[in-house]
């Protein structure tokens, strides 16, 4: 049953944007619902497997106010399921837009330690270029406004002398 969702939300989160006219205005919206209503129905016990798929999902663009509810049940898992969901999603993380990416991060950092040390932990297991590229991603990300702050540059991929 939690891959059917996970497969589902991951399509669901194929929001049609604005200037797609090729699906129908209801289609859209049944979409959209849908997306929502999966999101809404996360507890935190899918584990890092449904934080993969959450981060996975969030591949449009605009999304009308759909990601909140991701970004809600993001919270509601515990932080090692967190940590370690964000480093599975790994190059999909690398896929999805840059704001929805450095609002991943950023949801990450400010979860917590556990989350943080579990995140660190699992990319530890990761291919080099995977490390390498989420790397560059999260020190974009701290150059630019989602990890700029000082409370949350450097947190991620901890001590980077090792991932270099």
């Amino acid at each position: 049953m939690v891959k059917a969702w996970e497969e589902e939300i991951i399509e669901c989160g194929d929001l049609v944007q604005d200037d797609d006219e090729s699906v129908p205005p209801e289609e859209a919206e049944r979409r959209w619902n849908r997306y929502v209503e999966l999101a809404d129905a996360v507890t935190g016990a899918e584990g890092a497997g449904g934080v993969a798929a959450l981060v996975s999902s969030l591949t449009a663009v605009e999304d009308y106010g759909a990601h909140q509810a991701v970004h809600d049940a993001l919270s509601r898992f515990p932080a090692t399921d967190l940590g370690s969901g964000v480093v599975r999603a790994g190059a999909k993380l690398l896929e999805i837009p840059e704001n929805n990416g450095g609002n991943v991060l950023l949801l990450l950092c400010r979860s917590g330690e556990d989350s943080v040390t579990a995140f660190n932990n699992a990319a530890l297991a990761i291919d080099a270029d995977t490390k390498a590229a989420l790397l560059g991603l999260i020190e974009h990300h701290e150059s630019e406004e989602w990890l700029s702050a000082e409370k949350d540059r450097g947190r991620l991929l901890m001590p980077r002398v090792a991932y270099r």
